[in-house]
């Protein structure tokens, strides 16, 4: 019987938490449908990831490709050795724990990897950057980079929005078609400094980091805004970047797993030509 492979590359996504109260009166998951329909309208097949690290492996194998997403709260201070100092700062232990065992992963598999906000500050921290914990506190003549201080809740506000200047010679300059564009803006928390093998691939006109990415892997990149939105056609660019990455990620695997058991079948066919 030959078997039906999955020709759509498998996206794994994070999901954000919340304790009981408002949804059901058990803690839930949450997330805004655009980040499974973007990859999905792009030929991804995304696959919602529940928090639980021990399981991270197991994840892993399931998928081509890992999007770690924005939420309302941040990364511990502690991460990147220093006490809190802001009072705006909102910690979710247990999705920080799930989302660092499938960052460590996907980034010794090489395997396409997009931080996404919260997802791009949690990238920096756990490649030996650190972040500012509160922009107005930090940088009190910053851009408006978030509308209010629950980004993902945003009232019916419009949400702010700025220019970044792209990186010349980095990867996200080779997933756009333009070095400058405008692109939403939903965050309290930025980089402040990037670690070894990490370069900055985009800047706000106020200097704030807006974009990384990790040397050395086929993909392994974030942003500081929301692509999802695809409120603009780099956007759409970016995530198609992504996607292409996915999927090659899958040819490899498949392959490699091709070359595996035509050598064990190799060798278990010289196995019983051997006398008992």
């Amino acid at each position: 019987m030959q078997t039906k492979f999955q020709s759509r590359p498998v996206i794994g996504v994070t999901l954000d938490s919340e304790e009981a109260g408002g949804y059901a009166d058990y803690p839930w998951y949450a997330l805004r449908q655009n980040y499974m329909t973007s990859l999905a309208e792009l030929g991804a097949v995304p696959l919602a990831l529940p928090h639980h690290a021990t399981l991270a492996d197991e994840y892993l194998a399931l998928c081509d490709a890992i999007v770690v997403t924005g939420g309302a709260f941040d990364v511990p201070p502690e991460l990147f050795n220093e006490p809190q100092t802001s009072d705006q700062v909102r910690l979710k232990p247990a999705r920080t724990e799930f989302e660092k065992a499938i960052v460590k992963g996907a980034m010794q598999r090489n395997m396409p990897l997009l931080g996404i906000c919260g997802g791009q500050q949690l990238l920096a921290v756990l490649t030996g950057g650190t972040l500012y914990q509160h922009i107005p506190d930090a940088l009190p003549d910053a851009l408006e980079h978030s509308t209010t201080i629950d980004t993902e809740n945003a009232g019916g506000k419009k949400r702010a929005h700025h220019p970044v200047e792209i990186v010349e010679g980095s990867l996200l300059s080779r997933c756009v078609d333009r070095d400058n564009y405008d692109v939403n803006s939903s965050h309290h928390q930025a980089v402040k400094t990037v670690g070894p093998g990490c370069i900055v691939n985009a800047y706000a006109p106020d200097g704030v980091i807006e974009g990384i990415e990790c040397e050395d892997y086929d993909f392994c990149l974030g942003v500081q805004w929301h692509p999802e939105y695809q409120q603009n056609k780099q956007d759409t660019q970016l995530l198609n970047a992504f996607v292409a990455a996915a999927s090659r990620y899958q040819q490899s695997m498949r392959s490699a797993g091709k070359a595996m058991t035509e050598a064990m079948n190799e060798v278990m066919g010289r196995s019983g030509d051997e006398p008992a």
